[in-house]
């Protein structure tokens, strides 16, 4: 532990779910947690209708429909601008489709016509929306392997305020103006780790009833450059600046870091966060 360490009191200050992979988080204040991530995230995919997933890096307009969930996850509703919001029953026994997620097959239940066509205007192209079949099986990558429903790829992404801070810090002294902590669409935002990157070497971790294992860094990509407020891609920032000091050794860039589920339970904005075990930095 370094010498800074366990001086201040890191909390969780947000928990953010995305219902809808790549479309809008919901903000919550209490969160249960489940072995696939925070209830519901990423349960849901659009799709195009050939069943291949749709991401922001082409699509930017996803991150202007913001779904909203019921704590049983029977009711979906999405709303976006310019657009009448619809609610849709959630589908949970239909006959799963074949569903393409990174070249990877997966399944997905097709959540209708309804869906469809409301997401395909969204959009501006042929689209369906699919949920996470109940007997999806995926296991994920990294030093602790784990599960997750349509996430790129483990459960959970904590990013700290500190390192949104450091890379704020380096935008401006190269003349551009800070970003909002959604431009990284993390599921837990902490404070209190006066250290940045101390997720980095945050191996275990425990918030509330709740048991994280680190998995391995994150890797951004070109959906870092999305306003997600207007749904539009402009470059080359943050991706510019972090690679002048965040260069990952297996290639891109890394900020903000990735974790399995080790022990499922409930957890709040408020909560302390105890690291529990210490691993080095990869920088």
């Amino acid at each position: 532990m370094r010498a800074d360490e366990g001086k201040h009191v890191a909390r969780v200050v947000e928990l953010l779910s995305y219902p809808v992979k790549g479309c809008a988080g919901m903000s919550s204040h209490t969160a249960v947690l489940t072995s696939a991530g925070l209830a519901h995230d990423r349960g849901f995919m659009v799709i195009s209708e050939d069943g291949v997933f749709r991401s922001q890096r082409r699509h930017p307009r996803l991150a202007l429909i913001r779904p909203g969930i019921g704590g049983d996850g029977q009711r979906l509703t999405l709303r976006a601008p310019d657009a009448d919001p619809v609610g849709i029953d959630v589908d949970t026994s239909g006959p799963p489709r074949e569903v393409e997620l990174f070249g990877a097959p997966f399944r997905g239940v097709d959540q209708g016509d309804e869906a469809a066509v409301w997401v395909s205007g969204v959009l501006g192209v042929p689209s369906r929306l699919v949920r996470v079949p109940d007997d999806h099986e995926r296991v994920t990558d990294g030093r602790t392997p784990g599960t997750s429903g349509y996430a790129d790829s483990c459960a959970v992404h904590v990013l700290s305020r500190a390192t949104l801070g450091l890379l704020n810090e380096r935008l401006g002294g190269r003349g551009a103006p800070p970003l909002p902590m959604d431009r990284f669409r993390p599921n837990i935002v902490v404070d209190g780790w006066n250290t940045p990157h101390t997720e980095d070497r945050a191996h275990r971790i425990t918030i509330g009833d709740t048991e994280l294992g680190y998995a391995k860094l994150a890797i951004r990509c070109a959906v870092t450059m999305v306003d997600q407020r207007s749904g539009t891609k402009a470059g080359p920032e943050p991706l510019r600046t972090l690679a002048t000091y965040r260069r990952a050794a297996e290639g891109g860039v890394a900020f903000g870091t990735k974790y399995a589920v080790l022990r499922p339970g409930k957890l709040s904005v408020g909560d302390e966060v105890h690291v529990t075990s210490w691993g080095e930095s990869e920088f």
